[in-house]
């Protein structure tokens, strides 16, 4: 029996915890035992699993025996808390250990466990933006350093700059482990000369060019231009990409959703959100204030959302004052909104609550995308132009990829199937209205899995906000003093 018939045996009867997909047996065939590979799988299908049955052969077969995972802020927790518990085969013992800036004897304990000598799989997990600091990229080269190791960027487009601290200290530590892997849904997200820095993490030699400068030649077209008296050379335009796309095809695996007829209609994904120190303070603050008029009391159900409502807007990013002006409060979900359309390709749904958040992410849409990337659909969009920016939106050949708007508005009687991926900003209480929202883009007409994504900002109540919609838990009627007190 060949080599290659024997690696296909062992991929194809391996025993996985979950079940794979067919797209996921054929990348573990083309990657396992490779010491560098690129999984460009669109969001929704399935990479983390794939990353992680990988990591277990290898660490059957004796190759491997410590993995450091390295994620956006919005990611790395659910490495942790579901990838890794959810598909890491039973028989593979093994501990994980979460980066954290904070510090404590705990915490310090946790980190000296990974540098034990068992028969453990050690499995590190740290954000993308501790590798920035001294700390973290001292701690991460100690790691590297004393095991056997995978390493894996999720979500490479974050290391694409090449200029960027956290780029130079990822790429610069790479050739630590014996193994590297990129995973990201769209690697080329504004150019191609995106991939240098991220194929770079992976082998300095696979594309053939010994600095970004020698590969932007070969691949753009520059043209200088003068900017305050300066001259700075641009990108005109880009050339031999076939080329180039040979050469990748190599060490990467290109899946999107409308090739994997196997996929569930539809998928969800939650994206973490990190409050900001003043979100906390203020969290904190309205949270005894809700408490303190719940207590003794058998609260209505209008005064109950009110006080979910006030907690949930500070987790949204702004708050309601009793004079009825709204007040911007620092937040990263804009940012993490950003992140996510970056990993994504072809249009995309925005639900959002609340008015003011439309208004802020069409803002910031219009100056990263144009003018005319996007449609708005909410409750003051004039009703004479709602047809024709659903028109807009469908229309595969118009700019627009982006349609924002309110389940409230839009989440009713309108087809949006140019999209399969939906991104709700925020949630409403109305159950109604979120699976309503769902089959704006899941209908007739819709030739993809349509993959959900919601932003949460964890244990606050936005959180129990989506956990009770997914359980299909109608808020708006059925939580009441009691059961707001244990979300609270």
């Amino acid at each position: 029996m060949s080599i290659e018939r024997i690696k296909l045996f062992m991929v194809r009867n391996y025993r996985f915890k979950t079940k794979p997909y067919e797209h996921q047996l054929i990348a573990l065939e083309k990657s396992w035992d490779k010491e560098e590979y690129a999984y460009f799988m669109e969001m929704g299908t399935g990479k983390s699993k794939v990353l992680i049955d990988n990591i277990a052969m290898l660490y059957d077969k004796g190759k491997i025996n410590a993995v450091m995972i390295i994620a956006p802020k919005g990611v790395y927790r659910n490495w942790l808390s579901s990838e890794i518990p959810t598909h890491m085969p039973s028989h593979i013992q093994y501990k994980s250990v979460l980066w954290t800036a904070l510090t404590s004897k705990t915490k310090d304990k946790e980190y000296q466990s990974l540098f034990e000598t068992d028969y453990n799989l050690h499995i590190f997990i740290m954000n993308v933006e501790a590798l920035s600091t001294p700390k973290g990229l001292t701690f991460a080269r100690k790691f590297l350093s004393c095991h056997n190791t995978l390493i894996a960027v999720d979500e490479s487009t974050t290391i694409k700059t090449p200029k960027a601290a956290r780029t130079k200290n990822i790429v610069g530590i790479a050739s630590l482990a014996k193994y590297r892997r990129i995973l990201t849904g769209s690697p080329v997200t504004k150019s191609p000369l995106d991939l240098y820095t991220q194929c770079k993490f992976l082998n300095e030699d696979l594309l053939g060019f010994s600095s970004y400068y020698s590969f932007q030649n070969r691949y753009a077209c520059m043209v200088d231009r003068w900017f305050g008296g300066r001259k700075v050379s641009i990108v005109k335009s880009y050339q031999r990409l076939d080329e180039l796309s040979k050469i990748i095809e190599q060490f990467s695996y290109r899946v999107l959703k409308e090739d994997c007829l196997d996929l569930p209609d539809k998928i969800y994904i939650k994206r973490e959100i990190e409050l900001t120190k003043e979100q906390i303070k203020l969290y904190q603050s309205m949270k005894l204030i809700a408490m303190a008029a719940l207590n003794g009391k058998t609260a209505k159900a209008p005064h109950v959302l009110t006080q979910l409502m006030r907690l949930h807007q500070i987790t949204c990013g702004h708050l309601t004052t009793e004079s009825g002006e709204i007040v911007d409060i620092e937040n990263n979900r804009l940012d993490g909104l950003m992140e996510i359309l970056e990993e994504v390709e072809g249009k995309v749904i925005i639900w959002s609550h609340y008015t003011h958040d439309i208004r802020k992410i069409s803002a910031i849409l219009k100056k990263t995308y144009g003018e005319d990337s996007i449609v708005e659909y909410y409750g003051k969009t004039e009703s004479e132009i709602r047809q024709e920016s659903i028109e807009k939106f469908q229309d595969p050949r118009s700019p627009v990829r982006f349609f924002v708007g309110n389940p409230q508005t839009g989440g009713y009687g309108i087809t949006l199937t140019a999209a399969s991926t939906v991104i709700y900003y925020s949630n409403g209480y109305d159950l109604e209205k979120r699976l309503q929202s769902e089959d704006r883009a899941h209908r007739i007409g819709q030739k993809k899995s349509v993959t959900y994504i919601d932003l949460i900002a964890e244990k606050t109540v936005d959180e129990k906000i989506v956990k009770a919609l997914r359980k299909k838990i109608n808020i708006a009627s059925e939580v009441l003093g009691e059961e707001l007190r244990d979300w609270i």
